[in-house]
This record gives C-alpha cells, sequence and structure tokens, in this order.
C-alpha cells in the first residue's frame, strides 16, 4: 500500500462557493416560481428528475477509481470502523433522535434526519480534505469508494425497515427497481466506460463537475417546488431551520468524538486516523438528493426531508475544513498528540 506523503499541504479554507449559493437561489426559487418544477410543471420532472439521476450516478461511475478497493484492502480495521460509522453508528444516531424528538418535530423532518443518517460518505471532499490534512489518502479513497457502492444497498434498506418500523406505508419492490434502472445500471455504465473515457473525464474534470451539480440544482429545485405547491411549509416557520442547524451540528461532533475515540482506542497510527475521522463524519449530498427522489418518490414533503443533508453538507465542510488546517499544520514530532479540537 502506497505511504502516505508527509509533505505539509496547504489545506483549503471553506468557501460558499457556487454551488452552495445556487442551493440557496434555487430554493428560493421554488418558493416564488415552483409551478415549472412540481408535478405536472412544464419542465416535466418526472422525466428530467430520472434522466439527471442516471447522469448523476454514470458520472459517478466514471469518476469511482475501483483500483482503490484492491490497493487498499489490507487495512481492514480502519476500513471496518469508517462503514460501521457510516453505516451503523449513524443510523442508530438517527433512531434515537427519533425517539427523543417524538411530539415535537415533525414526522417528515424526523424522516429526514434519518436519511441523512442512512447515506454513504462523500467521495471527492472526503479524499481531499484527508490531503490537505497530511493523513492517509489511500485509506480515505478506499472507504470512499466502498461507501458509495455500499449506500446504492444499504440506504434503501435502512429507509424501509425504519418506515416500516413508523407504519409508514415503503413499497420495497418499486424502489428496487428504480434503484436497479436509474443508480445500479447508469453506475456499472460509467464504471464499464472508464476504460475507454477516463482520460477524457480527467482532463475535462471540471466541466464535468459542473454537470454534475447543476443536475443536482435542478433535483433540488423540483424536490422544494413540490412541497411549496403542495403548500407543506404553510405549517413551518424557521423552527425547521433552526433544529436542524443545532441538531446537525450536534449530530456531526457526536460521531466526530465517537469515531476519534475508538480510532485511538484501537492503536491507529495517526494518518489512519485521521482518514477514519474525516470519511466517517461524512454524509454524501451529491448522492442524497437523487436517491431521495428514487426513494420517497412523489412524496409532497420531499424538500422537508432534504432539508438536513443541505444544512449538514456545509456543516461538515466548514468544520471537516478548519480541521484539516489544524492537522496539517502539527509537527511529525508530536502527531501522537493529534486532537480533534
Amino acid at each position: 500500500m502506497a505511504t502516505p506523503n508527509k509533505a505539509k499541504t496547504a489545506s483549503p479554507k471553506f468557501r460558499f462557493d457556487w454551488f452552495m449559493k445556487g442551493m440557496v437561489l434555487v430554493v428560493a426559487l421554488a418558493f416564488v416560481w415552483p409551478g415549472p418544477g412540481a408535478q405536472g410543471g412544464f419542465l416535466h420532472p418526472d422525466v428530467l428528475n430520472k434522466v439527471g439521476i442516471a447522469l448523476v450516478f454514470f458520472l459517478n461511475g466514471l469518476g469511482l477509481p475501483l483500483a482503490a478497493l484492491r490497493e487498499g484492502v489490507s487495512r481492514w480495521r480502519v476500513h471496518l470502523l469508517v462503514q460501521l460509522s457510516t453505516f451503523l453508528l449513524f443510523p442508530l444516531l438517527g433512531l434515537a433522535l427519533i425517539k427523543v424528538s417524538d411530539g415535537w418535530m415533525a414526522p417528515d423532518l424526523q424522516l429526514g434526519f434519518f436519511y441523512l443518517c442512512a447515506l454513504p460518505s462523500t467521495v471527492s471532499s472526503s479524499v481531499a480534505l484527508t490531503a490537505a490534512a497530511r493523513g492517509n489518502v489511500p485509506v480515505a479513497l478506499f472507504n470512499a469508494t466502498l461507501s458509495s457502492l455500499i449506500g446504492v444497498v444499504l440506504t434503501p434498506l435502512w429507509m424501509a425497515w425504519a418506515m416500516g418500523h413508523e407504519g409508514t406505508a415503503f413499497e420495497v419492490g418499486p424502489v428496487v427497481v428504480n434503484l436497479l434502472v436509474w443508480v445500479v445500471l447508469p453506475l456499472v455504465a460509467g464504471q464499464a466506460a472508464r476504460p475507454w473515457l477516463q482520460h477524457w473525464a480527467a482532463r475535462h474534470k471540471p466541466r464535468l463537475q459542473i454537470v454534475d451539480r447543476v443536475t443536482i440544482l435542478m433535483l433540488v429545485y423540483t424536490s422544494f417546488s413540490d412541497s411549496v405547491q403542495q403548500g407543506i411549509w404553510h405549517s413551518y416557520g424557521w423552527t425547521v431551520l433552526l433544529q436542524t442547524v443545532l441538531l446537525g451540528s450536534a449530530l456531526f461532533f457526536v460521531v466526530l468524538g465517537l469515531t476519534n475515540l475508538v480510532s485511538r482506542r484501537m492503536g491507529l497510527p495517526d494518518e489512519d486516523r485521521i482518514a477514519a475521522v474525516l470519511c466517517g463524519s461524512k454524509k454524501t449530498l451529491a448522492s442524497g438528493v437523487p436517491m431521495a427522489h428514487l426513494i420517497f418518490g412523489a412524496n409532497p414533503a420531499l424538500g422537508l426531508i432534504l432539508i438536513p443533508i443541505m444544512i449538514y453538507h456545509p456543516l461538515q465542510l466548514a468544520i471537516c475544513g478548519v480541521l484539516a488546517q489544524h492537522w496539517a499544520a502539527r509537527d511529525d514530532q508530536s502527531s501522537a498528540n493529534i486532537s480533534v479540537i
């Protein structure tokens, strides 16, 4: 396995970039002009959304380096920690949150928090921040890639179990078919096209990222358009945003602290520990928005369900960016004293 680069790397500072500004803009547009993106609108979201989802996952497959799985398999302890944090610790905390918030949180927002907890980790930001923090980049790449693949299966299974447990109707069959057609098939097609297109994709990566992000913004717009058109937001005020920011922050710091504590108790090297903390505490917005359209279908509260991941996304980037700067500035001699603050 490749040895992590010990050279100090300039850490990225958190910026409220064009994609996050775009999210604010499309949500505002949905409140002002929901008609085009709602069901029956002239954008035909029933068709446009599925084409957009297929495009997002084709590009994901095209950019997913499965060779990293073969190269990084030997560090099984840190991989186990990251995947258990992503797909077990997070969902268990989500279930606990549902229990303690009964009676004072909207059920659809509770569902949104559990959906956030069931999502896989991020890919690009986990790897980039691990590199900036002088962590183990191959470990981050392995876990980010593996998490994306596992999430296609485990995220809908967790949602089916949770919604069934709460007495909410959830038709597994149609969801599985939609996931196979609009997620798995494009993902496999993108991966199959890598031998011919990976060099082209690498040369045009900035343009492909713009296409990917614009497609996600379109999915966010149609999600909120339906919610506005159905009057979902009339029942909620700024309380929803306040609850989401506070609980999302608490959730993030609990997972961050637990992954750091467990990795210390396991005696992981500092480079592995950095990768474990940064990968195990992150959740993907890029896959979360399109998968939500397939899992929740035409649920008019989809905009509300997506609020937790939309708040969590910039929150995790901001805090992990600060941590990456902190860790990158450490002296090699004192690396054993690395902490999350």
